[in-house]
């Protein structure tokens, strides 16, 4: 399943075409004052402007795939990024760098890239949404981090009125974040991305994708063969949409793995001496990345802990919150990632942070 399963809004009901749920993957969401559907960077632009000029609130939204809707929707007017295509705009003997516009679909993406021989992406298969989502935070998994391949960013500046480029550099690439993930200066127009032409992956990171594909970690694999292995490991966990499937109603992974100084850490292990060492890697200088996952489970709340409503831990991962009986509201996925966010930091002084997006929302 392509992007999201979001309804168009060509013939629908007005009223019906308002409703966000329809727009995400996790099916909730209330109702936009309007939604507009945008299918080129000039309407992308165009369709912000014209709320502007109005002084309504902006919305821009893609796949829906990483953001989290309020029960009371948006006040304001949606733009729906659906722009299309891809082209390349450099290329050497060893390298292509391609321009994806921003409603592409990021495994549509990925596909393409595999079937043509370039590596850098295939990590990162199977993972729902827009490209143009890809950069606000940084999207990464199994090793691989788009930022190790985004080059630049076509952007509508808000404030300045003007489209312009962002180099990578500016960008602020960190752990799940960038300068745009907390903005709504910036509009993503589309993203360039520098690829290694290769038949191999790159050197694989993850050890779980390396016990997977029967490889050492830092070995390479076959471009197709990592995909298949990467897909059929976030399948196993829900992470990749299917409309049959209500653990994949969801955001995918809710929580980031928190990232703690050495202090910080020392302190966990004290905490957490009754349940052995606390999964954890090296951060960037001397900070810590610790198992989100792990505090999840350890504090009380597995796999397929239910909340209200119909809203439960997956079944299949305990990072992924799911409106599992499909009829539930915000509120109670919210409430949920609430005692779930408290009752860590409560066993083990770590606070965990969303990850998605959160509009007109609140933990």
């Amino acid at each position: 399943m392509s992007d999201v399963y979001a309804q168009p809004t060509t013939g629908a009901d007005p009223a019906a075409a308002c409703e966000l749920a329809r727009y995400t993957t996790l099916r909730l969401g209330g109702a936009a004052d309007r939604v507009v559907t945008a299918t080129s960077a000039d309407e992308i632009v165009r369709s912000v402007r014209e709320a502007g000029e109005r002084d309504e609130p902006v919305l821009v939204l893609a796949g829906g795939s990483n953001v989290v809707i309020g029960d009371a929707g948006f006040p304001g007017t949606v733009v729906l990024v659906r722009s299309r295509g891809l082209r390349v705009v450099a290329e050497d003997a060893a390298t292509v760098t391609v321009r994806v516009e921003a409603g592409e679909p990021w495994d549509e993406l990925v596909a393409s890239t595999v079937a043509n021989g370039w590596s850098g992406l295939e990590c990162l298969s199977g993972i729902p949404g827009s490209t143009g989502a890809t950069p606000i935070q940084n999207v990464g998994a199994y090793g691989q981090e788009v930022a190790e391949t985004i080059t630049g960013v076509q952007v509508y500046d808000r404030v300045e009125g003007a489209t312009g480029r962002i180099a990578a550099v500016d960008c602020g690439f960190a752990y799940r974040s960038s300068i745009f993930k907390y903005s709504d200066r910036w509009v993503v127009l589309s993203v360039d991305f520098r690829l290694t032409r290769a038949p191999l992956s790159g050197p694989v990171r993850y050890a779980e994708l390396a016990r997977a594909l029967g490889v050492e970690v830092g070995d390479r694999v076959p471009l197709a063969d990592a995909r298949e292995a990467v897909l059929r490991l976030r399948a196993g966990k829900g992470m990749v949409l299917d409309a049959d499937d209500p653990d994949t109603r969801s955001v995918g992974s809710f929580f980031t793995n928190p990232v703690l100084d050495r202090a910080g850490y020392e302190l966990l292990r004290e905490r957490a001496a009754d349940l052995g060492e606390p999964p954890a890697w090296p951060g960037a200088g001397d900070m810590v990345k610790v198992s989100a996952a792990w505090l999840i489970e350890r504090a009380g709340f597995g796999k397929g802990h239910p909340g209200p409503e119909g809203v439960a831990i997956s079944s299949k991962h305990t990072l992924a919150l799911t409106n599992r009986g499909g009829t539930a509201r915000t509120a109670a996925l919210v409430d949920l990632a609430r005692q779930i966010r408290d009752g860590v930091h409560n066993r083990f002084g770590v606070t965990l942070h969303p990850e998605p997006v959160l509009i007109n929302c609140t933990i």
